[in-house]
């Protein structure tokens, strides 16, 4: 466990159902059914979580097919907390584990709202385009 300042700890755990959807809620991410949450939940590869005083208050995960493809999504901080470079510790935590435990030709990938792409750029990651350009699909 690594820690961020004396009062914050980054743990190397995924976030159960209720401080996932709670987290997601706060940061303006799109909700899930609990269904659909519990089989991601479950699929995690490598997630850690943020907590102050017991409370899990922001948290990361990657996922992916095991060996060729891997995303890092879920990258959320209670809006109270954010600005304290919570959102940096959850991306060098994850990707200390990218570049320990994955293949070497591993492709890892995520999708940036902005201004968090700077954050991500601090890591490594590039924009695709004009090359690829990220595309989504929402089951209805």
């Amino acid at each position: 466990m690594a820690s961020t300042d004396k009062h914050y700890s980054v743990e190397e755990r995924t976030p159960d159902y209720d401080d996932y959807m709670r987290l997601r809620q706060n940061a303006g991410l799109t909700p899930f059914s609990r269904a659909a949450a519990e089989i991601g939940l479950a699929g995690t590869v490598f997630a850690v979580v943020v907590v102050v005083d017991g409370q899990v208050i922001g948290m990361g995960r990657l996922i992916g097919d095991g060996g060729c493809f891997f995303q890092i999504t879920d990258i959320a901080v209670q809006p109270d907390h954010q600005g304290r470079g919570l959102g940096k510790a959850i991306m060098t935590a994850i990707m200390e584990y990218v570049n320990t435990m994955l293949p070497k030709t591993a492709y890892v990938s995520l999708i940036a709202d902005v201004p968090a792409n700077k954050l991500y750029e601090q890591f490594g990651f590039r924009e695709t385009a004009p090359r690829s350009v990220g595309m989504s699909y929402i089951v209805k």
